[in-house]
């Protein structure tokens, strides 16, 4: 303990020497202040505001109509005049070296850098008219760096955003909503409900949170004046402190209940509520530390800390029988530690009478100032007042004024008095606790995971839809047509293009008929074969030119006769089920009937017959050719190889068979049975009879 005290007595001689430097003109400043302002007394009678630890470590507080800006070690670092009497129990707020404070019906911004250029240092930034007979005081003010904001509560009126570029208004607010027809807030006192708190900024979630008197808590974003969510708190009380976790927790203190709570800042919902010793007043302002531990001192000397979890620990229990904790813990300048005072009270009663306990305490005989983490419990400094701690006060500008416990924590805070920790930047310690906010949907309801699934799938069908727009826009794109004639006309087209080859669809198995029934109209298929050539291409447009990247050729998927003609001879091409194909070939004959003469050849993968010693096989061959072109045709063909001879046939034939797969047998097996059937009529020197020709129509069918 030595070696704290010797480093403590240096400081104390160093703050001591600056204070008498920096006294006699200040001192000078605060009495000419004083002549100029009778109502306000000169001297010790001064109060100041709740102070804030600005710019470079200084403590800034009002008091009257000045602003004062102490050094570390107590002495008065500057003083500006600010034309109206600073409302005292609104403490001021920096933002970006600049500080805004509520004085009077007025709020007033204050460049402290200006002091030395001999620019204007203050400025009206709002003003405000209340109207007469009505009570509309300016309740508390905040600021958001990122949004460039600036939030004013105003009872009685509403909430109201400025912008601190221009000081133009961004967006207001009351306190009652209405939505589809419901009223929402404020329940059933319309007229005497308003904001009576200031409103407070979560810097990580982007939202702001205020209450009204009539117990309800709202969460608002910052860029408009929507609300997030209303959570209705009057079942408790009606009275809360609202302190931001910037973790994915708000914190919320029930003064007159000792209860602290925990909510979800993304659902309002409750995550543990805990309940703490008797505070001191209603307006308590707890710590939160860069832990996201929430730290408040109570009545009966105890200091409760709560995690982000709603764990709670208990410290200074050693010396809290005879110590009331009524001042607001202070943070010191690494986030992590607090600063608190424990007056020492000579005597102290409680008593408790229903939900609320009081307190009872008498003749304060010394403070005790302790630093301590409470996340990892660790006290760091413990220093008794009046002691040598008085000494430092006296000796500094700060005993000019009245001091309460708020001022000395805000002091030592400010001097960093017994912290070894290093300091960070209020930038940095937001980005430190923004880390540590806790996942979405992980520690919700069971319904908050079924709109967490719900959400997937609408998401992943909004993907799906997404790449099929992108698909079809790079297929229209790549269509030149569609490029000069435009979207409509390209669709027009299209379905023109499919009526057209439905149409032609129909005709074509219209024709197909007739062919089978009458197979010796050249006229029909002549017909026939335009039709499918028009199909064809129809259905070659709609493949390349109009297609929309679904459309298929039919002719690969479906078999049908395709007759070909090309001014000398037609071809009848014939497709069957296991995809055989038998081609015949009528060859108009251009010699005299007499001189006729009948020739055939038949080929296949084993062997050829040609010539006039062929002319015996032409009725076989065309009795098979009739059984595989289709039993509707076997009967004419039948009749008329009985009929006549191969010679009196007007036209000559040549049969080219095609065998291909045949399911249940290879083509090589089909062919070899064909060439066997041939080879056995031309040695018996006969044509087929009406019973083998049906015999080998029975082997073909079964082979379907």
């Amino acid at each position: 303990m030595a070696t704290p005290l010797r480093c403590l007595c240096l400081l104390l001689c160093s703050l001591i020497g600056a204070a008498r430097s920096a006294a006699p003109p200040a001192l000078q400043r605060l009495k000419a202040i004083a002549a100029e302002n009778a109502q306000m007394p000169p001297g010790v009678g001064r109060a100041l505001s709740p102070p804030l630890i600005g710019h470079g470590g200084r403590i800034v507080a009002c008091s009257g109509k000045n602003l004062l800006a102490f050094e570390p070690n107590g002495s008065i670092a500057w003083i500006v005049p600010l034309g109206y009497n600073c409302k005292q129990d609104v403490a001021p707020i920096t933002e970006r070296e600049k500080i805004y404070l509520v004085a009077e019906d007025k709020v007033i911004k204050i460049t402290p850098r200006n002091l030395r250029t001999g620019d204007p240092a203050t400025e009206v930034f709002f003003s405000y008219t209340s109207t007469p007979g009505r009570s509309e005081e300016l309740i508390g003010l905040s600021t958001a760096s990122s949004y460039s904001s600036l939030f004013l509560t105003i009872m009685n009126r509403g909430l109201f955003s400025f912008s601190l570029r221009n000081g133009q208004l961004l967006w207001s607010a009351g306190p009652v909503l209405d939505r589809f027809g419901y009223r929402i807030g404020c329940k059933g006192n319309i007229s005497g409900c308003y904001f009576n708190s200031a409103p407070v900024v979560d810097q990580c979630e982007g939202t702001l949170y205020i209450s009204n008197n009539e117990g309800q808590l709202y969460s608002m974003y910052i860029h408009s004046r929507k609300y997030r969510w209303i959570q209705d708190l009057s079942s408790i009380d009606k009275v809360m402190t609202i302190a931001p976790g910037n973790n994915g927790r708000l914190y919320v203190v029930l003064p007159r209940k000792s209860i602290v709570m925990g909510f979800d800042v993304l659902t309002g919902h409750i995550s543990w509520q805990q309940s703490v010793g008797p505070l001191s007043n209603e307006k308590v302002l707890p710590a939160v530390d860069s832990n996201g531990w929430i730290s408040i001192g109570s009545l009966d000397g105890t200091l409760y800390s709560v995690s982000p979890d709603g764990d709670i620990r208990k410290f200074l229990q050693r010396t809290s029988p005879n110590s009331v904790i009524h001042a607001s813990p202070v943070l010191d300048c690494s986030g992590f530690s607090v600063y608190i005072s424990q007056t020492i009270m000579e005597a102290k009663s409680s008593q408790t009478i229903g939900d609320y306990t009081y307190v009872s305490a008498m003749k304060p005989s010394s403070i005790l100032f302790t630093l301590l983490a409470p996340a990892t419990g660790t006290t760091y400094w413990t220093e008794k007042y009046p002691g040598e701690l008085a000494d430092l006060l006296s000796s500094s500008d700060l005993n000019y004024f009245t001091l309460d416990e708020t001022i000395l924590l805000t002091a030592l805070s400010a001097g960093r008095i017994g912290s070894t920790i290093q300091c960070y930047t209020k930038r940095q310690k937001i980005a430190w606790t923004c880390r540590k906010s806790k996942p979405k949907f992980v520690h919700g309801d069971p319904g908050d995971h079924n709109h967490a699934l719900l959400l997937f799938f609408f998401q992943l069908i909004v993907i799906v839809i997404q790449s099929v727009i992108v698909r079809f826009c790079c297929i229209f794109w790549r269509k030149k047509k569609l490029q000069h004639n435009g979207l409509q006309k390209f669709l027009e087209k299209r379905r023109s293009l499919h009526s057209k080859r439905r149409i032609l669809g129909k005709i074509i198995s219209e024709l197909e008929q007739k062919a089978v029934e009458d197979a010796s109209s050249n006229e029909i298929l002549e017909q026939l074969g335009e039709m499918v050539k028009a199909k064809e291409g129809v259905e070659r447009k709609l493949y390349t030119s109009y297609s929309l990247g679904r459309d298929v050729l039919g002719l690969r998927q479906r078999s049908s006769i395709l007759p070909l003609y090309n001014g000398k001879h037609k071809s009848h091409s014939f497709h069957g089920a296991q995809r055989e194909s038998i081609t015949i070939f009528n060859t108009l004959s251009n010699t005299s009937s007499s001189e006729d003469r009948t020739t055939s050849s038949y080929s296949s993968g084993s062997g050829s017959c040609s010539g006039s010693s062929c002319e015996d096989m032409e009725s076989d061959t065309r009795f098979n050719s009739a059984g595989e072109a289709g039993p509707s045709n076997t009967a004419d063909v039948a009749v008329g190889a009985q009929g006549k001879c191969p010679a009196d046939a007007e036209p000559s034939y040549r049969v080219f068979t095609n065998p291909l797969y045949v399911q249940g047998e290879s083509s090589g097996e089909s062919l070899s049975r064909r060439q066997e059937f041939l080879m056995e009529t031309m040695h018996q020197g006969s044509a087929p009879t009406k019973r083998m020709w049906l015999k080998r129509r029975r082997t073909l069918s079964s082979t379907n």
